[in-house]
């Protein structure tokens, strides 16, 4: 419902003072008033224009009330109704509300009583509408996009997955949609309707980790001045995604075995263990059976999570899915910002497929928006392409897939040229710190979360760019 719009009620009664004196109310509150004289009117009126709510009498020759109530529930089942008699029986409003009446009021009608119904009415299909929207929002917005065959081999995997109770391992570079897969598994779940909780394990630190994924009691360490619910009990009956599981301690990683195992949880501090039933989906972009070589990865829990493992390719093995990706963003971004639609020249489009994406479909996302932003006209092409992007000029070779783009530092945007140094100056840290996020962060004098927001923005992981 557009909150710019007057508010609009179908008043519907055989009797043309009572429409009249209802009009009158109405209209004095800045409500627009429409009149029915019959139900067969008030139905016809109903398909022609749209209403925020009716109210509509019970006792009219031909179609009384009751019947006409039904068949608007039948035609608009969002529709409020509130039924006004003036014969009001417990049977009636019994039967009116068995039908789907948002109210039952008998005549005669008090001022304030109908204003207070038909605002409760029409502030339920606000709120209604808003929620429809946000809903769509929100499911587009998750929406995985492409048709490739390596997109569709994952598609599969999540139909077959979805309806089971098995935990997941989704595995694939940062930035490949592999929370995505996780909502769409539990989006086609017989959970779907419960919580889906994520919990970044990279993002909290060492020692706060335990206590975020199985909550604490209070006064069990400095700071806990509460009791604190875990997010294992938060995604009761819903599913836990446990993003970047890879950089989970192992001392968590026993706790959360032990979780999937009995499905007990024992917040720190706490006398007594917590029943749940959570569905596990991790993701990672690690290699796992690395990390268990490595000691730094517990197999059993490996072994417990892949049950059904998906894993999620990078954007330069789908290529072909570039196009609908920047077409979903364009709209998106466009959307967002309330601007006019824009879109990408064939050259444009032809240009994006050929870069090698290290940052995958995020890095693609960063990038659509920065040229819708900067483009002059309504159409991107390549000359609004900035030279720090990487395409490649005559002469030069085209960039391997995978490889650490090396940009000259001369000709290039100033902007460019920054993001190029930052990017070589955190791989340098990094690597100086053998990748410890802690360490390299306090090294170079930023918060943990700003590094890993860096890192996620520049596609840096040790897989990529360490030695």
């Amino acid at each position: 419902m557009n909150p710019k719009r007057k508010t609009r009620v179908l008043i519907v009664d055989d009797e043309a003072e009572i429409r009249s004196s209802l009009r009158r109310i109405l209209e004095y509150e800045s409500i627009s008033a429409v009149e029915a004289g019959s139900g067969a009117e008030a139905l016809k009126l109903v398909a022609l224009e749209l209403f925020d709510a009716v109210l509509l009498d019970v006792k009219m020759p031909q179609m009384d009330g009751i019947e006409v109530l039904g068949e608007l529930r039948r035609r608009m089942p969002d529709l409020p109704v509130i039924v006004v008699s003036g014969h009001g029986t417990v049977a009636t409003a019994v039967e009116a509300t068995k039908l789907g009446a948002f109210d039952f009021m008998e005549k005669p009608l008090e001022r304030d009583r109908v204003l207070l119904v038909l605002r409760n009415a029409t502030e339920q299909g606000r709120l209604r509408d808003e929620n429809r929207e946000l809903r769509l929002a929100f499911e587009e917005r998750y929406r995985i996009v492409g048709a490739s065959p390596t997109l569709r081999k994952v598609e599969e995997s999540i139909v077959r997955a979805a309806p089971t109770r098995a935990s997941v391992l989704i595995l694939g570079e940062s930035g490949t949609g592999k929370e995505l897969v996780a909502r769409a598994i539990h989006g086609n779940s017989p959970r779907s309707g419960a919580a889906f909780v994520k919990v970044n394990c990279a993002a909290i630190p060492e020692e706060l980790i335990e206590s975020e994924l199985f909550g604490h009691a209070k006064g069990s360490f400095t700071g806990a001045s509460q009791d604190q619910v875990g997010k294992f009990v938060r995604a009761d009956g819903g599913t836990l995604f446990l993003d970047e599981i890879g950089d989970m301690s192992l001392k968590t990683q026993a706790k959360a075995l032990r979780v999937l195992q009995d499905g007990e949880v024992e917040p720190v501090g706490a006398a007594k263990t917590l029943t749940v039933d959570v569905r596990v989906i991790a993701a990672t972009n690690k290699n796992l059976e690395e990390e268990i070589a490595a000691g730094r990865f517990r197999e059993d829990l490996y072994f417990r999570l892949a049950v059904i493992p998906i894993r999620m390719p990078a954007l330069r093995e789908r290529r072909e899915d570039i196009p609908a990706l920047v077409d979903h963003f364009v709209a998106a971004i466009c959307r967002e910002n309330n601007w006019r639609m824009k879109r990408f020249s064939s050259q444009a489009l032809a240009a994006l497929q050929e870069l090698p994406w290290r940052g995958n479909v995020r890095e693609l996302r960063n990038v659509i928006e920065r040229l819708l932003i900067m483009a002059a006209g309504d159409e991107v092409d390549l000359r609004d392409f900035p030279p720090g992007l990487g395409l490649p000029t005559e002469g030069t070779p085209a960039p391997v897939a995978g490889e650490v783009l090396q940009l000259p530092h001369g000709g290039q945007t100033l902007q460019a040229f920054k993001d190029v140094a930052e990017r070589e100056f955190l791989v340098a840290k990094l690597r100086e710190y053998d990748w410890n996020v802690t360490a390299t962060s306090k090294a170079i004098d930023t918060p943990r979360s700003n590094l890993y927001k860096k890192l996620d923005a520049y596609g840096i992981s040790r897989e990529k760019d360490g030695l």
